[in-house]
């Protein structure tokens, strides 16, 4: 009962119906909580920064920490971007993708080699920090709003790290089902949540 009542919370979790895309309004706020609020208030990039961490956590070693830092530091690089008004494709969709995939690999358990996972994961972020750039508000300090989205981005790893040693412990009683059905379910819901934006 209790491995029935857990996979289906994940599954749930994963697939709260809303976009797939990362811009959800947060009001009039200073420069660091609009930029704190950014990465926490849409689903996608709630999704990829958690599971940034749960990756992390299942390649353990040196990953535990490199992975995420590169992350962070990509996206601050895609920020700057942004604030440079330097284009670069296809956003939305490598946003979306990096849900994608790194739901897929949490799933199926693939473990790459560090240096590879931080490459991925780095270009990935470098879409999501152009996305934060580009709503950044007129009227607010970059530096500000850099340092709150780059705050909120490492909490949500961190959070993805306990989540991945939390499921670690479930799963040695039963077998990664729950890092399959997390994984899975995240991957299916940006897949559908990007079909339908598309359509």
């Amino acid at each position: 009962m209790n491995r029935f009542l857990a996979q289906l919370t994940c599954l749930a979790v994963c697939l709260i119906p809303t976009a797939a895309l990362a811009h959800v309004g947060v009001g009039t706020a200073g420069g660091l909580a609009h930029g704190f609020m950014h990465p926490v208030s849409g689903l996608d990039h709630q999704l990829a920064m958690v599971l940034v961490g749960i990756l992390a956590y299942q390649l353990g070693g040196r990953a535990l920490w490199l992975v995420p830092l590169a992350f962070v530091s990509a996206m601050a690089f895609g920020g700057v971007l942004s604030a440079l008004a330097a284009p670069v494709p296809f956003v939305e969709i490598g946003i979306a993708l990096s849900v994608i995939l790194l739901g897929a690999g949490v799933a199926l358990g693939i473990k790459p080699p560090a240096a590879v996972a931080v490459a991925v994961v780095g270009l990935f972020a470098i879409f999501h920090g152009h996305a934060h750039g580009t709503e950044m508000p007129l009227d607010v300090s970059g530096a500000a709003y850099a340092t709150g989205f780059m705050a909120a981005t490492g909490l949500l790893h961190a959070i993805g790290v306990g989540l991945g040693y939390t499921v670690g412990m479930v799963s040695q009683i039963y077998a990664n089902s729950i890092y399959r059905l997390a994984g899975g379910g995240a991957s299916v819901r940006a897949l559908l949540g990007h079909c339908s934006e598309t359509a």
